[in-house]
């Protein structure tokens, strides 16, 4: 027999397969009437722009045709609505693509990553994948105002003479934590302009706190830094996927090199293009969320749960070392969360923020299983 994984490159062999948690297609046939409540993903339940799914629709027949390769009419949008040019921006199949491909061209044998120890398991992934080594660097304490969220000063800390990527999220999946301008600006002030710093802000439209700012305005100062987007949460297209990145007009260009043919359907480039200009759906689904996150994490902490601060659509909740046994007999009831094991929280649920009546039915379903 042939040993596949000994003809696999070593960084391959260490990997394991993305794990979606739950059988999430037979568990919607297993509840298809009382309607099951999927709280583990951060999709966003308020749904896509009426736009968007019209842009679809006039789309359909030509569906037999490639999709524009150069993304060109999304990107001059993107482009306007960020206050960029068209050649800063990256197109991906949804931000995950992008991410890996950062360290597929800029790390490798010998090269190391850093990322923030809680932070997206991407990171990880994508480090491992292309081969190279992961720096994690030390978290702030559970005891933090933004427990287990990135240590800015730690992550400079953790860049070394062999370090060529770095990752960050802000906000961070899966805590819900971010971290200020002023600390990301002196941050960026004592990286090396040759180490590329990548900041993953795809919950960035959710975010209401006085001292969050995205890095965006940074880009032009910075030709080390990058910025990736999406549009599977706030915008609701996760079943399109549909990401983008910002960065120096010279990165992008390498980037390009690597880029999949046709790597953005034709249905996700005219309905993200459709998404961004729907900007009072887009602030209903803000408001709506930013109202239930609120009022979520305040009836799991009158129930006595720890539950970190969000500026996501989701919130990282402790339940303790009983969390595994809570969130199994959570999916009898058909109400799916987050299990947090993967990340080294096994004492964690992470809860995406639904409707009001998700919330509901969500808290009644907790109520029973902790009796």
């Amino acid at each position: 027999m042939v040993d596949f994984e000994r003809l696999a490159r070593p960084g391959v062999r260490e990997l394991r397969a993305y794990d979606p948690g739950h059988d999430l297609v037979a568990l919607r046939r297993r509840f298809a009437e009382a309607q099951l409540v999927e709280l583990g993903s951060n999709e966003n339940p308020y749904g896509a722009s009426p736009r968007a799914r019209d842009a679809i629709q006039r789309a359909l027949d030509g569906i037999h045709i490639y999709p524009d390769p150069l993304g060109g009419d999304l990107k001059r949008a993107l482009a306007a609505h960020h206050g960029v040019q068209p050649a800063n921006l990256l197109l991906g199949n949804g931000s995950h693509e992008l991410l890996m491909q950062f360290a597929q061209v800029f790390a490798g044998p010998g090269d190391e990553v850093v990322a923030s120890k809680f932070g997206f398991a991407v990171y990880a992934l994508a480090a491992q994948a292309a081969g190279a080594t992961l720096r994690p660097a030390p978290a702030l304490p559970r005891e933090n105002a933004m427990p287990r969220g990135h240590d800015l000063v730690a992550l400079r800390a953790g860049i070394g003479p062999r370090t060529k990527l770095v990752y960050l999220a802000n906000p961070n999946n899966p805590t819900g934590t971010w971290y200020s301008a002023d600390l990301f600006e002196a941050f960026m002030a004592l990286v090396p302009s040759d180490v590329i710093v990548v900041v993953d802000e795809a919950y960035a439209e959710f975010t209401d706190a006085p001292d969050y700012a995205s890095a965006l305005p940074l880009v032009t100062r910075h030709p080390n830094l990058v910025v990736t987007r999406t549009f599977s949460k706030a915008y609701a297209l996760a079943g399109l996927r549909v990401g983008f990145a910002v960065a120096d007009e010279g990165l992008i260009a390498v980037m390009e090199r690597v880029r999949e043919s046709f790597n953005v359907n034709a249905l996700g480039l005219v309905a993200a293009e459709a998404a961004l200009g729907d900007v009072d759906h887009l602030n209903a689904s803000i408001a709506g969320n930013s109202a239930q996150r609120e009022a979520l994490a305040d009836a799991l902490r009158a129930r006595g749960m720890k539950v970190a601060p969000s500026q996501t659509n989701f919130l990282l909740v402790e339940f303790g070392d009983h969390s595994s046994r809570i969130e199994a007999r959570l999916v009898g009831r058909g109400v799916v969360l987050r299990p947090m094991g993967g990340y080294g929280l096994g004492e964690c649920l992470r809860i995406t923020v639904g409707t009001e009546l998700e919330n509901q039915r969500l808290l009644a379903a907790l109520d029973e299983v902790m009796k």
